[in-house]
């Protein structure tokens, strides 16, 4: 899978590096146009996906007198179902494949932000793998034989355990504190990796990226702590911001979908448990990832209820109905010229 993601942002990679030329190296700013570009190439998907929900819509009546007749026989059931899903030419998975699509490409960005090192500034991956991947197991070993000096590094770098698996916990050790790694590890570690340290360092400078928005860090982690009025950061605004994206999106898919099926059953569960989700992501992952979150949130919330408004099922019930009609209509004037 990891495979498969490092292939597709090959091409998005050119993209954000591109947008991130135009806005003078503005991380920010190039991660909110990169995902409105993206969530506006995929309209084409999220109209399929709604046209798909709508003619499973106009078919349920159907369906649910086919559930009546062959309920007790599943063979039957299949058979029936598949046949009624031919004459009506609906298919069985339109909807899946948009939302795949989405999912894998969602997941592609995701990387793709966690690595701004590699597909931004140009480093070489295995290079900055050395690095990670080396820091963070000497961390692990560092915890278990001396956790006084562990808390002190931790203090010292801000660096999360989560930092192991993306690269802006280390552009910002590098940034504030790159001596904390030389500090931290075994000499005979450090010499492993020092070479392809110097050389990240220098990729990192050579591009000049700008990590910061509204005076906080994307590279920095946010670290929870139950004493939110002594140990407040500023950081935690971005999970905040998340889950409010969230809630906002939540409410007018809600309503929308309300108005467009009356009948349909109450989100109220889901229209929490996304921002609720959102929270715990912010609180996971370093502010880039959170941050992007958010542009999608939002800029996808709003794209898909437009959509949703657009291609709204009374809508396309109507226009399909409007069709019906019109072949019936053909097909009794061609009946009533032959006995003419």
């Amino acid at each position: 899978m990891q495979s498969l993601f490092n292939i597709i942002n090959i091409p998005l990679s050119f993209v954000l590096k591109f947008l991130s030329d135009i806005f003078g190296g503005n991380f920010a700013a190039s991660v909110f146009v990169f995902t409105l570009i993206a969530n506006v190439a995929l309209i084409p998907l999220s109209i399929k996906s709604q046209k798909s929900s709508v003619q499973q819509m106009r078919i349920k009546p159907k369906l649910d007198e086919l559930k009546k007749r062959y309920g007790d026989d599943r063979q039957k059931m299949a058979e029936a179902q598949q046949k009624l899903y031919q004459e009506e030419n609906v298919s069985m998975s339109g909807g899946c494949l948009p939302l795949i699509i989405r999912i894998v490409l969602m997941m592609s960005i995701y990387w793709l932000i966690l690595s701004p090192l590699t597909y931004m500034s140009g480093a070489d991956k295995t290079k900055v793998n050395n690095v990670t991947t080396t820091v963070s197991e000497s961390l692990k070993d560092l915890k278990k034989n001396d956790e006084t000096e562990y808390d002190k590094f931790i203090k010292e770098t801000n660096w999360n355990e989560k930092n192991s698996n993306n690269q802006l916990g280390i552009i910002r050790m590098i940034r504030e504190n790159p001596e904390a790694i030389k500090e931290v590890l075994p000499k005979k570690k450090y010499s492993k990796i020092e070479s392809d340290l110097k050389y990240i360092i220098k990729k990192d400078a050579q591009s000049n990226i700008n990590y910061k928005f509204l005076g906080m860090d994307l590279t920095q982690s946010p670290q929870f702590n139950i004493d939110i009025f002594n140990k407040f950061q500023k950081i935690w605004l971005l999970p905040i911001m998340a889950f409010l994206a969230q809630m906002l999106t939540s409410v007018i898919s809600m309503f929308i979908q309300k108005k467009n099926n009356p009948e349909a059953p109450s989100m109220a569960g889901m229209m929490l448990t996304m921002p609720l989700i959102s929270l715990f992501i912010g609180f996971t992952f370093p502010g880039g990832v959170c941050f992007y979150w958010i542009c999608s949130s939002l800029i996808g919330g709003l794209i898909q209820s437009g959509v949703q408004i657009v291609y709204g099922p009374q809508k396309m019930l109507a226009a399909e109905r409007i069709k019906e009609l019109k072949k019936q209509n053909e097909f009794e004037i061609k009946q009533l010229e032959k006995f003419n």
